[in-house]
């Protein structure tokens, strides 16, 4: 730990070093300066669990589950009326033109008063309701014998191979519960035995998995080439848990494209074996993981995580300079929205200039450590967790700000942060993956639908084509770019 530039540990173990081989001083004088060593050492202990307390998902990376005594933010006061706005478009229920089934209700005349009457119309109202229902569909293949007994059997249609099998509709709806909304297997055979009375049991869910993870082959090289090409894309990475031991799942993305891939490393082990980065040449979002500044042209730095570390050098080292930036980056961000996501070069030069000012302020109040000073030392002063944020804001100003001059960049990394919530869903629901082919499974899987539905289709949708053995429709034309998203 750091207190005023000075590394309290490495500190007080030199004064324990000094005092143990220090020949001239009294036993009582000896035995108070190691109680003062030993309070120092309970001060450092204490001040370090504070400091961890202290941290909370608005000052650091800790997700918002994790904040004691969480309350909810009421949202600010807005102009708008409650309810949809004008240009929403709604998913009231309609009524249909051909409806399934048509009850007529007839009046009963003996409740009339006596007369002549006519039917002159009818009034309509239909409830619109669920039935699941199990369709079974035999085929018979016609048999012709001709004079020498010989037989001639029409041919099954393509995929029809089994005596009896499971259709098209099962493997979708249990792939789309399984790898979609990540329900486990065992309830996913419960559901189709109650709802539909069929016996669909784990063991058939994991081989349907595996049948899509086949077929999806293609999209996983077709995905990669297409994000390989992208002007600007998203990386992240998080951790996972697969047969008990500490994996990491890659997350590349961009907004209209989505690949996830599991591996055991994190860094640029992991990244060439999925092969994307290696040959991108555009700018590459994310969070200043050092492994990523080996690959793209330019780089630009998740101003979300810069909020969070501000905010943390605020409220618990107290340097207002972070107060100051903080509030910086968040005034600049505003000004490229109302400018429609992009500043013109003076504006943007004004801003630049209001940064540089800010941080060579802060040089005043955050100063970097003293070399070291004596023999025998050498290495790297350390540096508090405030300085370092200060050193990597001047360092990488460029990586910073370029948000502002370039309309593809935005101000964080949230698109590749939210492609991979859902994964952290997983985790919570399973706990772990079993093994990694079911951790590959899951990540091909969820690429294809990812995608998907950042093009207009839904999961099902998407699945549906899958097993029929089509391809969605962008995938045929051009690789799509940011640019025409």
């Amino acid at each position: 730990m750091t207190l005023n530039n000075i590394n309290v540990e490495q500190t007080v173990q030199q004064v324990a070093n000094l005092l143990a081989t220090e020949q001239g001083l009294s036993p009582a004088l000896k035995g108070s300066l190691e109680m003062l060593l030993l309070l120092v050492s309970l001060l450092l202990l204490v001040s370090l669990l504070l400091n961890r307390l202290g941290l909370n998902s608005s000052n650091s990376s800790k997700p918002p589950s994790t904040d004691p005594f969480r309350k909810k933010q009421p949202r600010p006061a807005s102009d708008r009326k409650p309810g949809g706005q004008p240009g929403h478009v709604g998913v009231t229920l309609q009524q249909v033109a051909d409806p399934d089934i048509v009850r007529k209700i007839a009046v009963d005349r003996s409740l009339l008063p006596a007369g002549q009457y006519r039917v002159v119309g009818h009034e309509r109202r239909q409830v619109i309701d669920l039935d699941i229902t199990t369709v079974v569909t035999e085929w018979r293949a016609e048999i012709l014998v001709d004079a020498r007994g010989k037989r001639y059997v029409a041919p099954f249609p393509e995929g029809v191979s089994r005596p009896v099998q499971y259709g098209i509709g099962v493997k979708v709806q249990a792939v789309y519960m399984s790898q979609y909304q990540m329900v486990p297997y065992n309830r996913i055979a419960e559901h189709f035995l109650e709802q539909m009375h069929m016996p669909v049991s784990a063991g058939t869910v994991v081989n349907f998995n595996q049948d899509a993870f086949a077929r999806l082959a293609f999209f996983e090289l077709w995905v990669k080439q297409a994000l390989a090409g992208q002007p600007v894309v998203h990386v992240d990475e998080t951790g996972i848990n697969v047969g008990g031991a500490r994996c990491w799942l890659h997350n590349t993305s961009s907004k209209g494209l989505s690949y996830f891939y599991a591996h055991t490393k994190r860094g640029g082990e992991a990244l060439d074996a999925i092969g994307i980065l290696p040959g991108f040449h555009g700018v590459l979002c994310h969070d200043h993981w050092k492994p990523y500044f080996q690959y793209g042209r330019n780089h630009a730095l998740c101003n979300a995580h810069h909020l969070r570390e501000l905010e943390r050098a605020w409220e618990q080292d107290g340097q207002q300079w972070a107060q100051r930036m903080n509030a910086f980056l968040k005034e600049a961000n505003q000004a490229v929205h109302d400018a429609g996501g992009c500043l013109d070069a003076a504006t943007a030069a004004q801003y630049r200039s209001r940064y540089q000012e800010l941080l060579k302020a802060a040089e005043d109040e955050c100063p970097a450590p003293e070399p070291h000073q004596g023999a025998g030392k050498r290495g790297r002063v350390a540096r508090s967790k405030a300085r370092n944020l200060l050193e990597r804001l001047q360092r990488f100003e460029d990586d910073v700000l370029r948000f502002m001059e370039d309309p593809r960049v935005p101000f964080s990394n949230n698109q590749a942060e939210n492609d991979l919530r859902m994964i952290k869903v997983q985790q919570k629901v399973s706990g772990c993956f079993r093994s990694m082919d079911g951790a590959q499974t899951f990540c091909r899987i969820r690429s294809y639908v990812s995608t998907c539905r950042k093009q207009g289709l839904t999961a099902s949708e998407a699945l549906r084509l899958l097993f029929q053995g089509k391809w969605p429709a962008f995938m045929t034309a051009a690789p799509v770019s940011e640019g025409a998203e």
